[in-house]
């Protein structure tokens, strides 16, 4: 029987690489929700909806890379339960899958607003036909409304802009990531969008949407109505899990597993990616974590557990977004510390935002455009350096601090 990895996405292909890197040759069978080909999803609002691309699905691996790795691939079916004790998962359409080891790499499901579900013009950015269906909408003059200013929402509207499209973008918090970020550098994301051509409303959020089979604009909480073409839902996402919940699996926002992503108390599972809640060896807490390095990662340890060696060192949280020819990165936990220097401008390229806990070491921070400056930090907060020392070391004597 042999592997059973359930989602066919980053964590679950990686994982089956990795097994194969560490010289697993037992079967390996991988189960996929969707019918094409396994693909990359940080394209999915980057090179996939940008006006210069044809908008095509960017590969995870070459079909002759798959054929090399001899798995069972099986696209277009749904998970829909786990029985531990017969080790089976059976999908929705009955077809049961036998298991001597099973990994579970669901992902997450984006959250939707009410009423979205009877809209055909209302998007979600998570699959390829979400991308298809929102570059047929995108079309230069029309206007579209984006519900939420995180990672999601401001890659689409840099996006949409370079098609052409009005955006109008919605916000719930006083600034974008304001919460996650602080205020300053909140307010410095706006001015990015604003400076690009965006209409941002900040705090204040969505009520409703107007109209029946395809909305015709939203009605905010304080009463004003935008129109609009189409709209775009990006509020964030819940673990994928409904079809755990009757399995006994130990579930909290997320499965829960150890340092070595094996879940608690249940022999011969293990989580990977954006569904495992794990002990994370940094940070010492169970945390989990929506990032695409996490799940390649993940798909590592994993793998050492299955196949046995080495697990891979752990790696600091770390997301970056392309935005109105920017590239935004966040490494660490900024929401660990507070600012401690903020200086720079997002839409010129040289915004930097330093993180430090309340002992004043370096936890986190926000770079734009400088990658130079990112290895730095990193291997700083590694390292649990002092935000001072850091300041003497590498900002020392620059021209930008004056």
């Amino acid at each position: 029987m042999g592997v059973l990895i359930v989602g066919a996405s980053v964590a679950g292909i990686r994982t089956v690489q990795a097994l194969r890197a560490r010289g697993y040759r037992g079967e390996i069978t991988v189960l996929g929700e969707e019918v094409h080909h396994p693909y990359d999803k940080p394209p999915l609002t980057k090179e996939m909806l940008a006006a210069d691309t044809h908008g095509g699905h960017v590969p995870l691996l070459t079909s002759e890379a798959l054929d090399a790795l001899d798995v069972d691939l099986r696209l277009g079916v749904r998970a829909g339960s786990l029985d531990l004790d017969r080790k089976s998962v059976t999908s929705e359409d009955g077809e049961e899958f036998r298991y001597d080891t099973l990994v579970i790499a669901t992902g997450v499901s984006p959250r939707r607003l009410p009423g979205s579900d009877l809209l055909d013009n209302v998007y979600t950015v998570r699959t390829a036909d979400d991308v298809a269906g929102l570059r047929r909408e995108m079309v230069a003059g029309r206007k579209a409304v984006v519900i939420g200013a995180g990672f999601i929402g401001a890659e689409f509207a840099a996006a949409a802009r370079e098609h052409g499209v009005e955006v109008t973008l919605v916000e719930a918090q006083e600034s974008p990531l304001a919460l996650q970020l602080g205020a300053e550098v909140g307010q410095a994301l706006a001015d990015l969008h604003r400076s690009s051509g965006i209409v941002l409303h900040s705090g204040v959020s969505f009520a409703r949407f107007i109209g029946s089979g395809r909305t015709t604009g939203v009605r905010l909480s304080d009463g004003r109505e935008l129109p609009a073409d189409f709209v775009v839902v990006g509020i964030g996402a819940q673990p994928a899990t409904e079809w755990l919940e009757s399995s006994g699996l130990p579930l909290a926002d997320g499965i829960e597993c150890d340092a070595s992503l094996h879940v608690i108390g249940v022999p011969d599972v293990y989580a990977a990616g954006d569904v495992a809640r794990r002990d994370h060896p940094h940070y010492g807490e169970s945390m989990r974590i929506e990032h695409w390095t996490n799940a390649n990662e993940h798909a590592d340890t994993v793998a050492a557990a299955i196949a046995g060696g080495p697990a891979p060192r752990p790696s600091l949280p770390y997301v970056w977004s392309d935005q109105y020819g920017k590239r935004i990165q966040i490494i660490g936990r900024p929401a660990l510390g507070s600012p401690v220097k903020v200086r720079g401008e997002a839409q010129t390229g040289d915004l930097i935002a330093c993180y430090a806990d309340d002992d004043g070491t370096l936890v986190g921070a926000l770079i734009v455009d400088n990658p130079r400056l990112m290895m730095q930090v990193r291997k700083a907060i590694l390292a649990g350096e002092r935000y001072d020392r850091f300041e003497q070391r590498v900002f020392a004597g620059q021209s930008a601090q004056k």
